[in-house]
């Protein structure tokens, strides 16, 4: 297909589309999940909400290093052109490789929450036609068909264009913020507050031990923060003022993760969360009935969805960009009428649906090590950033930015860290690493370009 440049750069997102796409990007099932499996047995309320304060305010700081690229680099790519550009292409290529994984897992973790989802409303029901155990979590042939079809119905709406894609966006975000936000408040004027003051307001459990491993997870929690360079093309504004944006939805961002932690601490203590299987479902369906809860389900099933089209469009960008520089097949950079990289597209489909079949514990495993991928993503762009801008502060927010980078890659690598990655997990980024070496080598090679 012939390369669309006119409609590929078309002006269409607007402050508002940004907006969603990041708080989308950003919000997905562990804000629904982690207050009971981790947040609140671990480090409570004040000590969770000062971690994500912490690790937002450490994001917010890396971004500081995005605006610099953004004024500086404007184009599909982002952190890959970025780096091609100011490193030279096996650099280039490091971020690119790292930032494709790190997207295209996001994408089957939040389609087979579809299958979590529809286990606990179904129960066993939706459970027939066993094929095999992996990892410890047993696949079915329901399981797959679950989870393969939100990502083959946002193949079909990203292909039909990114006005499409960001108006769905927009009613999945909204719908979410608006009705995890009025939960909140029912809940909280439903509640005993002295029970919630004396479980968590208690100011002798304020630990640093227990804030660090929140501090953590943040490469994890906000991985989607840096999905505007990926579009930067299609901004109706300037680039650089997308900071501003992209701080609010970070902020959002946080908002939410600890509006979600209280809605389940204010119905359960930290001994009572060993019996409850879904915290902050349970709460719901405690203080507003099953009506509160098929919001619940709603706001829920926005957040994954979001974070299934949000990472679609990002990754599909990435990998057309990728193309572009000969570093991956040509034919991935082909569009169809409406700009859209459709082979990369449906690549980017392809490969998501193989995660239903390799089960949720494996995907999981994937997407921790991407952290570490995130990272390092994060650490070039503070590096490159000290040289490139303009103002002293600028450089001095760059300086810090790598330093956050290099200590997040540090956290999930150094033996012993709150937030060290698995065995499973490092292996998975041991392979990663050598079959992008092995790529590398193969396509430049290929091309006389080495």
């Amino acid at each position: 297909m012939k390369i669309a440049e006119n409609e590929k750069r078309q002006k269409v997102l607007s402050k508002f589309d940004i907006l969603n796409l990041v708080i989308g990007s950003i919000i997905g099932w562990g804000s629904f999940v982690l207050p009971g499996k981790s947040f609140l047995p671990n480090s409570g309320v004040l000590n969770t909400a000062i971690g994500l304060g912490i690790g937002g305010v450490f994001v917010i700081v890396i971004q500081r290093a995005y605006k610099v690229m953004l004024g500086k680099n404007v184009g599909e790519g982002g952190e890959f052109s970025y780096t091609l550009d100011n490193l030279g292409r096996v650099q280039g290529f490091i971020v690119g490789w790292s930032l494709i994984l790190c997207y295209l897992s996001m994408i089957p973790l939040n389609a087979t929450a579809y299958v979590v989802i529809s286990r606990k409303i179904f129960g066993n029901a939706l459970l027939w036609g066993y094929l095999y155990s992996i990892g410890g979590y047993q696949v079915f042939f329901t399981d797959v068909v679950i989870a393969s079809i939100p990502i083959i119905i946002f193949t079909w709406i990203n292909a039909r264009g990114i006005s499409l894609s960001s108006m769905v966006q927009n009613i999945m975000i909204m719908s979410l913020v608006i009705i995890v936000t009025a939960l909140f408040f029912v809940i909280l004027a439903k509640s005993d507050l002295a029970y919630f003051k004396k479980n968590y307001l208690n100011i002798s459990e304020f630990s640093f031990s227990k804030i660090a491993p929140v501090i953590a997870i943040i490469p994890f929690l906000f991985v989607g923060f840096d999905v505007v360079p990926q579009v930067s093309e299609n901004l109706e504004f300037k680039p650089s003022k997308a900071h501003l944006i992209t701080v609010l939805s970070i902020v959002a961002g946080i908002m939410i993760y600890n509006l979600l932690n209280i809605i389940a601490a204010l119905s359960y203590s930290p001994s009572d969360l060993k019996s409850v299987e879904w915290a902050v479902g349970s709460s719901v369906i405690a203080k507003t009935g099953k009506l509160g809860f098929i919001f619940l389900l709603v706001a829920l099933l926005a957040a994954v969805t979001g974070g299934i089209n949000g990472f679609m469009l990002s990754s599909t960008k990435l990998l057309g960009a990728v193309s572009h520089k000969n570093l991956c097949p040509q034919m991935f950079s082909a569009c169809n009428k409406k700009g859209v990289y459709i082979n990369a597209l449906f690549f980017i489909c392809a490969v998501s649906l193989i995660g239903p079949w390799i089960g949720r514990n494996v995907i999981i495993l994937i997407v921790d090590m991407a952290s570490v991928l995130a990272a390092i993503a994060y650490s070039y762009v503070g590096f490159i950033g000290i040289k490139k801008a303009d103002k002293k502060t600028d450089k001095f927010l760059c300086f810090v930015s790598l330093i956050i980078g290099l200590t997040f890659i540090g956290l999930l690598l150094i033996p012993g860290s709150p937030a060290q990655l698995s065995i499973s997990s490092m292996l998975f980024l041991i392979a990663w690493s050598l079959l992008g070496f092995v790529f590398y080598v193969f396509t430049t090679r290929k091309k006389n370009i080495l």
